[in-house]
């Protein structure tokens, strides 16, 4: 789903409207979609984060209340627009829709209308349209229920945040499933995974450098070379209500969330790469550190 962003009359760039998606709870999936998003707006890119969790956690994470009515709700049955739900943020460029514990009870209403798996798209399309935006990064719940699936229906691509645990592997087979499946099916053709985010990272352990090195095995390229570390500035920021480059810039949370968007912004715009040293560097190590002869038992993600 995307549309035009227009300056003196003129289209100079599509919006478009990405998912951060994980059945799996607790693998990072709501601060990225909060860290991303504030770091693309740091970058001057005009961001709208929609918040489709009805625990709200990136609405919290903002500094937002959860404040009854003032989620997605109404625009997903069609009762109002969902342009009347934007508000803006303490923070430059970026812009959220909130959620509120209401909004779970949007998927009884959405599960009897038509087009069931297109309500978030429909809702969004005269956003999309307007072109105000360069990306909509949509954060949905830790579930594969009608919200997320929603979410997958709407969106150009997906981000798949995973922990570096055992059971993300599970987690992400899961997904690239059922997203091969929506793109089989009609439900969403133009699907893709945008990448897959290594969450969680401690190079301390070897656990978590096995798990990296089989998901770049099976999933090669889709894998952003920017490794997300464990860290207390990072975990502590969303109870200050803010992204963690405004609760502390220099961490090293912070540090890695830029160069995620960084390397982000480059794989969609090659041609516009700056000169900085290249990235993954800590990926690379990984390959080069010799691993334990038992080799994790994973599921395929085929």
């Amino acid at each position: 789903m995307k549309g035009n962003r227009f300056e003196n009359g003129e289209a100079i760039m599509a919006t478009t409207t990405i998912g951060i998606v994980n059945q799996k709870g607790g693998v990072g999936k709501t601060t990225t979609a909060i860290n991303l998003a504030a770091c693309l707006a740091e970058r001057k890119k005009r961001v709208l984060l929609v918040d489709l969790d009805p625990q709200a956690n990136a609405t919290s994470g903002l500094g937002l209340a959860k404040q009854p009515g003032a989620s997605l709700y109404p625009a997903l049955v069609g009762k109002q627009p969902a342009s009347a739900f934007v508000q803006s943020t303490a923070f430059p460029n970026l812009d959220i829709i909130p959620s509120e514990l209401d909004l779970s009870g949007a998927e009884v209403e959405m599960a009897r209308t038509d087009a069931y798996l297109h309500c978030v798209k429909e809702s969004l399309a005269p956003i999309v349209a307007g072109g105000r935006y360069d990306f909509i990064l949509l954060d949905c719940s830790p579930t594969l229920g009608m919200l997320t699936m929603n979410v997958l229906t709407a969106s150009n691509s997906v981000i798949l945040p995973i922990q570096c645990e055992y059971f993300a592997l599970e987690g992400l087979a899961v997904m690239s499933r059922v997203i091969r499946q929506l793109r089989e099916s009609g439900a969403n053709p133009a699907i893709e995974i945008e990448g897959i985010v290594m969450t969680l990272y401690d190079g301390r352990t070897n656990l978590a450098q096995q798990v990296v090195q089989e998901v770049v095995t099976h999933y090669g390229p889709k894998v952003f070379e920017t490794l997300i570390p464990r860290n207390i500035r990072l975990a502590e920021a969303p109870s200050f209500g803010k992204p963690v480059i405004f609760h502390d810039t220099n961490c090293t949370g912070s540090v890695a969330y830029r160069q995620l968007t960084r390397e982000f912004l480059q794989r969609r715009h090659p041609e516009q790469a700056d000169d900085r040293p290249a990235l993954g560097a800590a990926l690379r190590r990984i390959f080069d550190t010799p691993q334990p002869e038992t080799p994790l038992n994973v599921i395929p993600h085929s």
